[in-house]
């Protein structure tokens, strides 16, 4: 494995479980592979602010890959690498399309959350991101803007399933990225906005390397791309069979430290 240069990590379900931490076991084997010459970055559907604590906890490298891939930012100096923003007449066509299913609705604008109702799920989800939100009367009155990520959510994944279903059907993904980090969360970016694309120009662009010298780790739908880009790519132990289909390895679920583990099997 001594061709892997970089190490992407997803954060929810990968690298942070229940605790909203990351294990001292997990730390310490980022610290060994850090050590060996790999750089480590985080690619997660957080938003940025939510993102940048598990930067510093694990001392990661890299640029942060947030937002599935619509906002990268240096976070060592602030400065914008990349965003990439869902077009305001889409967003607003879901907005009026997902009023008429009992869904809560999340818009993201310059990195802040805007909602039109807290409810207990919103509370939750505000707790476990460790950022404050902002209510408002109505959210199509903001979508003269393009906000950066839009994601419904709801108790029950039947619905998300079945909506995400419908959406795809009715975008194509020239127009839309549609995809779950959670089976309760349908989120949207503009398309071809995801993590693998995002993994590919920090990569290629930024850095000058390949897709060959890539690891990426990670639990959800919305790492498909990332580890379908990566050469090694693997899936926690409780990702869906999609994900495990495709990745090179599978190891551990978050509970039980599958990160570090994977990285001792591999000893990147």
């Amino acid at each position: 494995m001594e061709n892997i240069k970089l190490l992407f990590l997803d954060i929810d379900g990968t690298i942070a479980g229940e605790s909203n931490r990351v294990n001292p076991e997990v730390i310490e084997a980022i610290k060994k592979v850090q050590a060996r010459g790999v750089k480590v970055g985080l690619a997660t559907g957080r938003m940025y602010c939510s993102a940048y604590r598990f930067h510093q906890e694990i001392g990661a490298d890299l640029p942060i890959i947030s937002y599935n891939g619509a906002w990268i930012q240096n976070p060592f100096n602030g400065e914008m690498i990349s965003h990439r923003p869902l077009e305001h007449t889409i967003a607003l066509e879901l907005v009026n399309y997902l009023r008429s299913h009992d869904v809560e609705i999340h818009i993201y604008f310059n990195d802040q959350l805007y909602v039109d109702k807290v409810t207990e799920k919103t509370d939750s989800y505000i707790e476990r991101s460790g950022i404050t939100v902002n209510v408002v009367d109505n959210l199509s009155n903001l979508l003269s803007q393009s906000p950066t990520k839009l994601l419904a959510l709801s108790p029950d994944s039947g619905l998300i399933r079945s909506l995400l279903d419908d959406l795809k059907q009715r975008y194509h993904r020239h127009n839309l990225y549609l995809t779950q980090s959670n089976p309760i969360y349908l989120e949207a970016t503009s398309a071809n906005v995801h993590k693998g694309d995002a993994l590919k120009y920090v990569t290629e662009k930024i850095l000058g390397l390949s897709a060959s010298q890539v690891m990426a780790i990670g639990d959800n739908f919305n790492d498909y791309t990332m580890i379908e880009y990566a050469q090694i790519g693997v899936a926690m132990g409780d990702a869906p069979e999609q994900l495990k289909a495709i990745a090179t390895y599978t190891t551990d679920n978050v509970e039980n430290n599958g990160v570090a583990k994977i990285i001792s099997q591999l000893e990147i």
